[in-house]
């Protein structure tokens, strides 16, 4: 009779191998749901490309219907040196003749020289007042300026000190700085207005007093009067810049003319001999920037769209997004807006007509010279081809068209949004059902190895039997 044997253990069953190959079967539908749940973590991820695109083309085309983006200016000037300008959206357009016959100043003031910037000066008060001296260059009176009020500097025996008396005034605020100019003389302190122009020159009335009350000279010497004898001494005068624009005359007391005209700002650098031509103009270079964004915000969604769905015959393999409708519906609505003509211009009714052309690869494409001719020629009806917002798709201009496809794309249940929400659905369905299968098939695997270590047991007590019965028969035959 032939003896039962094995390779192993008690009955020589390979339990754990023989387990292990029948739960990689088992295993079998979980494989495929984790391969599933990659391909929709991968199409998520390229929708979120998609809808990041999308995005990008709907500012873009913001931009450039944007009445701001249409309304900005750009400027110029003949002689930057004497006269820059700057100027704001919206800036009235025009040509200006500037004339600067003097530029705006502040009042300076000198004492004369102490030994040092920690001599000693007195004590006492320094009423500071902010105004313009009549009769100027001969002043005969002093008027205050409106809304301003007159500050009193206390000087006490702590802070009597010229560079102490400098402080002090500079912390006081009145509408004056002060410095210590060295010379070889001495220390000088120098007062300066803070701000430029006639009403900003001012006037110091200095109060000395001494430990018994009477009144002595030290403070005095920092007294400024213009219409009389004063110990300091007037070095430059407060005057408000002088200038014409195309024959108008112009006074101000700062050398910067805020909205001289609309939206336009001078700043006065210098006085000129001659007119220095100023001119604001529409600014094109805006337009042509905005309109490039646009075309590479366009081609880089179409071009994502393109590699994403299209089929490679090398690696025998479609693009993420190749079949998925949301995606074709989205390309179909590009297209859709490139081929519709408008009527909001009497001049236009294509982008092809002002140069921005599509290809035989999906992209667009700008015909600089055409586009800069539809600006110099026509730049209002290329407005408003582009941004002539009716209401209607027909009459409506083509950047509020790609403006408005990109809300609704995006909108909490436009076709990108809803597609992705579907995405994060499916993907947490698989998650579930993979987290259910992995429950199941534990179970299963100790099922399946119980059943098999049983079959284990039973085998080697087989085995035990069968060598018990090969020994009875090998013995009977020798007795025989």
């Amino acid at each position: 009779m032939a003896t039962i044997t094995s390779t192993g253990l008690g009955s020589g069953l390979d339990v754990e191998s023989i387990v292990t190959k029948l739960m990689s079967i088992e295993r079998r539908p979980l494989a495929l749901l984790q391969n599933q749940q990659d391909s929709l973590n991968t199409k998520l991820s390229a929708v979120g490309k998609l809808t990041s695109y999308t995005g990008a083309l709907r500012d873009a085309a913001n931009s450039l219907a944007s009445v701001l983006t249409w309304k900005q200016t750009k400027s110029s000037s003949s002689d930057a040196a004497s006269v820059t300008v700057s100027t704001e959206t919206g800036a009235a357009l025009g040509n200006y003749a500037v004339n600067v016959t003097r530029l705006a100043s502040v009042q300076t003031t000198v004492s004369k020289a102490f030994a040092s910037s920690t001599a000693a000066v007195g004590t006492g008060t320094l009423k500071i007042e902010l105004g313009s001296w009549a009769g100027e260059p001969s002043p005969t009176g002093f008027n205050a300026k409106s809304g301003s009020t007159p500050v009193t500097v206390t000087i006490t025996d702590a802070d009597n000190t010229l560079e102490k008396i400098r402080d002090k005034i500079n912390s006081a605020k009145a509408g004056v700085s002060a410095t210590i100019v060295n010379d070889a003389s001495g220390a000088r302190l120098a007062l300066r207005s803070t701000d430029t122009g006639a009403e900003n020159g001012f006037r110091i009335t200095a109060t000395e007093t001494s430990d018994d009350g009477s009144a002595t000279t030290g403070l005095s010497t920092l007294g400024f009067d213009a219409t009389g004898s004063s110990p300091m001494t007037r070095t430059q005068t407060a005057v408000n810049a002088a200038a014409t624009i195309n024959g108008i005359a112009i006074s101000s007391a700062s050398n910067t003319l805020k909205n001289v005209a609309d939206g336009m700002t001078l700043t006065l650098n210098k006085a000129t001999g001659s007119d220095v031509a100023v001119a604001v103009t529409a600014d094109d270079d805006a337009i042509t920037s905005a309109v490039d964004t646009f075309v590479k915000s366009f081609n880089d969604l179409a071009g994502y769209i393109r590699d994403n769905t299209q089929y490679d015959a090398t690696k025998k393999t479609g693009g993420v997004l190749q079949g998925d409708r949301t995606t074709g519906n989205l390309l179909s609505q590009l297209r859709g807006v490139i081929n519709e003509g408008s009527t909001a211009s009497s001049v236009y009714s294509r982008l092809s007509d002002v140069g921005i052309a599509m290809g035989a690869d999906g992209k667009l494409a700008v015909n600089k010279t055409k586009l800069q001719n539809a600006l110099s020629s026509n730049r209002e009806e290329l407005r408003k081809l582009f941004a002539a917002d009716t209401g209607t798709t027909s009459s409506s201009g083509f950047m509020d068209r790609f403006r408005d496809l990109g809300r609704s794309a995006l909108d909490t249940d436009g076709l990108l949004t809803t597609r992705s929400e579907g995405l994060k659905a499916e993907i947490t369905l698989n998650s579930k059902s993979q987290d259910a299968m992995e429950t199941r098939l534990t179970s299963t695997e100790a099922r399946v190895r119980r059943q098999y270590q049983a079959l284990d047991s039973s085998m080697a007590s087989l085995s035990g039997l069968s060598n018990y019965v090969s020994q009875q028969l090998a013995a009977l035959n020798k007795s025989s």
